[in-house]
């Protein structure tokens, strides 16, 4: 199974929808001069989703042996309307939930 197959996989189980393949984005992710993340994002129409039309899908690899590789959608509604837009709310994300983590 291909990155491509493998991303439609992970879409149709957490969203419950089909996923079309359209393009594949090269994003880098920089602040304050460090670079945060740098890949490519997969686009993909979605079919039949309730509230979105589009996802931006990716994958990287983990320091976990159990889990060695992490996957993340999100999917095309405002504030993530772009391949760049999605890899931030990414971000902010998982530092949302690391300072959570650290104050529990």
């Amino acid at each position: 199974m291909n990155n491509i197959q493998e991303l439609q996989d992970v879409i149709r189980k957490l969203h419950g929808s089909f996923a079309t393949h359209v393009e594949s984005v090269p994003v880098k992710e920089t602040f304050q001069g460090a670079t945060v993340w740098e890949g490519n994002v997969e686009v993909f129409n979605l079919h039949d989703h309730p509230r979105a039309s589009r996802v931006y899908a990716w994958s990287h690899d983990t320091d976990d042996p159990d889990k060695p590789q992490q996957h993340i959608t999100v999917l095309h509604l405002p504030p993530a309307t772009s391949p760049l837009k999605a890899v931030q709310v990414a971000i902010a994300g998982m530092f949302r939930e690391q300072e959570a983590n650290a104050e529990s």
